[in-house]
C-alpha cells in the first residue's frame, strides 16, 4: 500500500494530480465535517445523457485517485436543481400540451407527463438515479427542492440577505446595463400560481430575511427566503450551494469557465471556501460542432453501449479531457481496441505504470485481463468479407483460431462479436466500396495468393505477415501503398488491419479464394 501511495504522489495521470489539489487543502489539519466532498451537479429538464455519465465517471476517478493518497474518507453528492423553472417543454416526452400550461413552474411541480411519479423533476431525478445505479456509481442523491424546503440551505439564504449587496456588487459586474436594471439574486416562487418569477426586489431585509416584490399583475407580496419560498439565481447557486455544503471539488464544461471566479467569490463572501475545480473541454459531432441535448447531434450513451461495452466508453472518457474530441461512431472501434491494448499492458508494468494506465482509474485499481482475443477491428474486417449477419457466424472463424475458447468461456469476446456483426451492419456496410487492383497490385495479390496456395506452415500471425510483406517489398515503394491495396481491393475499406492476423482468422483458403474474387473483378462489381 505505500508502495502505491508513494506512486501517486508523483504520478502524473491527471486523477492523481487532481488529487493531489484537494489533499493539499488539508495540509494543516482535516476537515472540519470529517470527510472530503465531491460534488457534481444535474439539470433534470431532459433524461440522463453521455456528459452525465462522463461527469460522474471523471469525478469518481479523481475520487478513488485521492484514496489512494489520503485516509479522509470521502464523499460524492449528486446534485439535481429540480427546483428551477421549466422555460421550454422538451421535445421528446409525452403530453406537450399539457405540461406547456405548467410554463416556469420548478420541475417538481410540473405534473409527470409519463404518469409514473409525482411530478416531471421527481421522473427525471429517478431515470437519473436508475441511471447511476446501472453503472454501479457510489453517490448520494440530493433534491434542490429538499434542500430548500428542508430547511438544510436556510443559513445561507439569511446570509445572502445580509449580504445581499455583496453578492449583488459581484453579478451586476457580469451582466449588460438593461438586465442590471432588474435583475435580483433571488428568484422568488409565487405563493399562488407556482411559478418561479423573474421581477426586480422591491426591498430586501436583512431584519427579517424577507423580500419584497410585485408580481407579474402587480400585487406586491412579501416572503421569507427561507423554507422554500424563494431559490437564487444559477450563478448565485453554484457559489451558494459550494458554501452550505462546504464542496472540496466540482469539475464542469468549459462553459461554466468564465463563471468560476464569480462561483468562487460568491462562496467566499456567503461564509465558504471555494473548492477545487476542474473544467472540461466539450465533446464535438462528426462535423466538429458542440453535442447538444436539445439537437441531438453526436452520440447518446444507448447508442454507444449498442456497439462496445461501458469500459470502452469509460476509457474515451478518461483520454485527455481537457481536449475538445469528437465524438462519433468512428471513434468506437479505436477506443475498445486501445482499452484492451491497455489492459494487456497493465500485465507486465511497475507501480508506476499502472497508476498512469487508464485502466487503473477505470476500474479503481482492480483492473481484470482481457480476455478479447481478437481485435475489435478485426472482427469488423472478419464480418466485412463474410458477411456476417450474426455472431455464430463469426465464432465459427474465432474458434477456428482459438480452438479452447467459446461463447460460454468467454462472455466478453462473445459480446464483442455481437457488437461488431451490429457496427459493421449499422456503419461499415453501407460504405463499403471494392475497387479493382491495378497492374502491380495484380502482381502482388497473384504473387500472395500463389504463395498462400503453397504455404504448409502453422496457421501463425507473424509467418503469415511475413509472406505478405515479402510480396510487397521489391513492389512497393513506399510500402504502406501494398497494404492500401490490400484493403481497398480485399476488404472495400481505406484502412484495415494487420493482415497475418488477418488471414490466420479468416483462413489461408478463405483468404485465396478471396484473391481470386478481387482478381477476376467480382468484388468491385459486386461493390
Amino acid at each position: 500500500m505505500s508502495e502505491i501511495r508513494d506512486a501517486a504522489m508523483t504520478s502524473k495521470a491527471w486523477p492523481f494530480e487532481e488529487a493531489r489539489r484537494i489533499l493539499k487543502r488539508y495540509e494543516m489539519a482535516p476537515p472540519e465535517k470529517g470527510h472530503v466532498l465531491f460534488e457534481t451537479g444535474y439539470g433534470p429538464s431532459g433524461l440522463p445523457h453521455i456528459g452525465t455519465f462522463g461527469e460522474v465517471l471523471r469525478t469518481t476517478m479523481v475520487r478513488r485517485a485521492f484514496e489512494q493518497i489520503s485516509d479522509i474518507p470521502t464523499r460524492l453528492i449528486c446534485f439535481s436543481d429540480d427546483l428551477d423553472g421549466m422555460r421550454k417543454v422538451p421535445g421528446n416526452v409525452p403530453q406537450p400540451e399539457m405540461l406547456a400550461e405548467h410554463m416556469h413552474k420548478p420541475l417538481t411541480s410540473v405534473p409527470d407527463p409519463f404518469g409514473t411519479h409525482e411530478s416531471f423533476g421527481h421522473h427525471n431525478n429517478a431515470m437519473l438515479r436508475r441511471f447511476l445505479d446501472t453503472f454501479g456509481f457510489d453517490y448520494e442523491f440530493y433534491s434542490a427542492r429538499e434542500f430548500y424546503q428542508s430547511g438544510q440551505f436556510d443559513d445561507i439564504l439569511r446570509r445572502a440577505v445580509e449580504r445581499y449587496d455583496d453578492v449583488m456588487k459581484v453579478m451586476l459586474k457580469s451582466l449588460r446595463e438593461e438586465r442590471r436594471q432588474t435583475y435580483s439574486i433571488f428568484l422568488p416562487i409565487h405563493p399562488e400560481t407556482g411559478r418561479v418569477l423573474y421581477v426586480p426586489m422591491k426591498e430586501v431585509n436583512a431584519r427579517d430575511h424577507t423580500v419584497k416584490f410585485d408580481d407579474e399583475t402587480g400585487r406586491e407580496w412579501t416572503l421569507p427566503v427561507t423554507g422554500g419560498n424563494v431559490k437564487l439565481q444559477w450563478k448565485p447557486d453554484f457559489g451558494a450551494r459550494w458554501a452550505a455544503l462546504d464542496v472540496d471539488f466540482e469539475m464542469y464544461g468549459k462553459e461554466h469557465a468564465t463563471n468560476t471566479a464569480i462561483y468562487d467569490r460568491i462562496c467566499e463572501i456567503l461564509g465558504g471556501r471555494k473548492p477545487e475545480h476542474f473544467s472540461y473541454e466539450l465533446f464535438l459531432d462528426e462535423n466538429g460542432q458542440k453535442i447538444s441535448k436539445s439537437s441531438g447531434n453526436g452520440i447518446s450513451i444507448d447508442q454507444w453501449l449498442t456497439y462496445a461495452s461501458t469500459e470502452s466508453l469509460s476509457y474515451f472518457m478518461y483520454q485527455k479531457p481537457k481536449t475538445a474530441k469528437r465524438m462519433y461512431f468512428d471513434v468506437i472501434p479505436k477506443a475498445v481496441d486501445e482499452y484492451h491494448q491497455q489492459l494487456r499492458a497493465y500485465e507486465t508494468q511497475d507501480v508506476v505504470q499502472r497508476l498512469n494506465n487508464p485502466v487503473w482509474h477505470i476500474h479503481s485499481g482492480d483492473v481484470p485481463k482481457s480476455n478479447m482475443l481478437v481485435p475489435f477491428s478485426m472482427l469488423l474486417n472478419l464480418a466485412s468479407v463474410s458477411a456476417a449477419q450474426d455472431k455464430s457466424h463469426l465464432w465459427g472463424f474465432i474458434q477456428r483460431y482459438a480452438p479452447e475458447t467459446n461463447a460460454e468461456n468467454n462472455p466478453d469476446m462473445d459480446a464483442a462479436a455481437g457488437f461488431a456483426v451490429r457496427y459493421y451492419n449499422d456503419f461499415v456496410k453501407p460504405k463499403k466500396t471494392y475497387r479493382r487492383a491495378t497492374g502491380p497490385e495484380r502482381d502482388a495479390l497473384t504473387d500472395l495468393r500463389d504463395q498462400l496456395k503453397a504455404y504448409n506452415g502453422p496457421v501463425d500471425d507473424e509467418a503469415l505477415q511475413s509472406i505478405v510483406y515479402a510480396c510487397g517489398r521489391d513492389r512497393f515503394d513506399p510500402l504502406r501503398g501494398w497494404f492500401t491495396a490490400l484493403y481497398e481491393v480485399l476488404l472495400g475499406a481505406s484502412q484495415g488491419p494487420r493482415f497475418g492476423g488477418f488471414i490466420a482468422l479468416y483462413g489461408i483458403n478463405e483468404t485465396v479464394a478471396l484473391i481470386d474474387q478481387a482478381l477476376a473483378g467480382e468484388l468491385a462489381s459486386a461493390g
